[in-house]
This record gives structure tokens, C-alpha cells and sequence, in this order.
């Protein structure tokens, strides 16, 4: 076991048939039946199309014996920007600055095919040598193609996470759009400056 979140559980595991390490998320028990594997597998598979360098790839996604949804991503050999801020509280100005760059390019080119992340946060920015990516795509779309069914909305799970949320993200609004993962991303070099998010009370 990698790590563990509100939304999932990640495993390191070995791809036997191309003998590589691979990240493979499981979600939780009450949000793959809130979500729908046929939901599920549909937007991983729109996030398959994305291909960026600032974006992590996606695999593949299946479904357990025992009915839990997962994907697979490539393993990153590095850590997460949530890690690397526990650790070093402030990043030089220069880290930060590259960091949203990369994160922002992989972002505009997604939003250019329609596609809104809805959880930028440093646990989703993976850090390998001097290249940032951000993953969780595909998990993002499906859970907020669920939020507007009755299924999602009994769980009690709402998309995103509050300290990074936009107003409008937070609000509830249905048509949000490339500015919301703006803001987040924004909350999120704010982070990296001054060692904590700008709201905290």
C-alpha cells in the first residue's frame, strides 16, 4: 500500500505482462457503488485520450472478483508536492514557480478538450527529478458525473477538498469550468510559498 484518501486506496503492484511497476487505485467500497463501474470504466476511459506530459497517463481500470473499481497508472519514483511540503514547510521560489507551470500547462490542455480535474491539491501532484504532474483525472470526472444522482448525494461524499475548493466548486454550482482548477491551483502555490493554505480558520 502507497497511501490511502478520502476517495481511494493506491497499491504498488508489478504489470506481469510488461514487467514494470505500476500504481494501481482502488476506490472505496461506497463510492465504486455510488459511481457505477460502467460510469466509471466510461470516463476513464475519456481520461485515457488526455496526453500531456504535466498529466499522468492512465493504464488501464478494471473491476475485482469482488466488485471494486480500480485504474492503473505508471508508478511515479518520486513523491507527492503534499510530502515534499511536510518536509521542507517552504519551497524556493523557483521550485514553486515551475511546479504551477507544469501544472498549469497540464491543465490548460485539458480544459482546451472540456475536461475539469476538480481536486487540485498537493496530494495529486507527483514530483519525479524536476517534473510535476498531476493525476487523478479520470476518478474526478467520474465521481462528479455521480454527484448529480441521488446514489452520490445519500454517500454524503462531495468532489474536492475544502481548503483548495473554489467558491463556486464549494457552492455546489453544476457549471463550473476551467477557472475553479485556476483557483485551486492557485490555493495550491500559495501553499508552496508560505508552508500552509491561505484559509486555515
Amino acid at each position: 500500500e502507497l497511501g490511502r484518501g478520502g476517495m481511494a486506496t493506491v497499491y504498488l503492484c508489478t504489470d506481469t505482462k510488461f514487467e514494470r511497476q505500476v500504481a494501481v487505485k482502488v476506490l472505496h467500497p461506497e463510492l465504486g457503488a455510488a459511481v457505477g463501474a460502467e460510469r466509471f470504466h466510461r470516463e476513464i476511459k475519456i481520461a485515457t485520450g488526455l496526453s500531456h506530459p504535466s498529466i499522468l497517463a492512465c493504464f488501464d481500470s478494471g473491476q475485482t472478483p469482488e466488485g471494486h473499481l480500480y485504474y492503473v497508472m505508471p508508478y511515479v519514483e518520486g513523491e507527492s508536492l503534499r510530502a515534499r511540503i511536510q518536509r521542507e514547510r517552504q519551497l524556493p521560489v523557483e521550485d514553486a514557480i515551475r511546479i504551477t507551470s507544469q501544472i498549469a500547462s497540464g491543465l490548460h490542455y485539458a480544459h482546451t478538450r472540456g475536461i475539469i480535474h476538480r481536486d487540485v491539491k498537493p496530494e495529486n501532484i507527483l514530483l519525479q527529478g524536476n517534473e510535476a504532474v498531476i493525476a487523478d483525472f479520470g476518478i474526478a470526472r467520474a465521481v462528479r458525473s455521480a454527484s448529480e444522482t441521488e446514489a452520490l448525494t445519500q454517500t454524503g461524499m462531495t468532489i474536492g477538498t475544502p481548503q483548495y475548493m473554489s467558491p463556486e466548486q464549494a457552492m455546489g454550482e453544476k457549471s463550473i469550468d476551467g477557472r475553479s482548477d485556476q483557483y485551486s491551483l492557485a490555493c495550491v502555490t500559495y501553499e508552496m510559498l508560505t508552508g500552509q493554505p491561505p484559509f486555515v480558520a
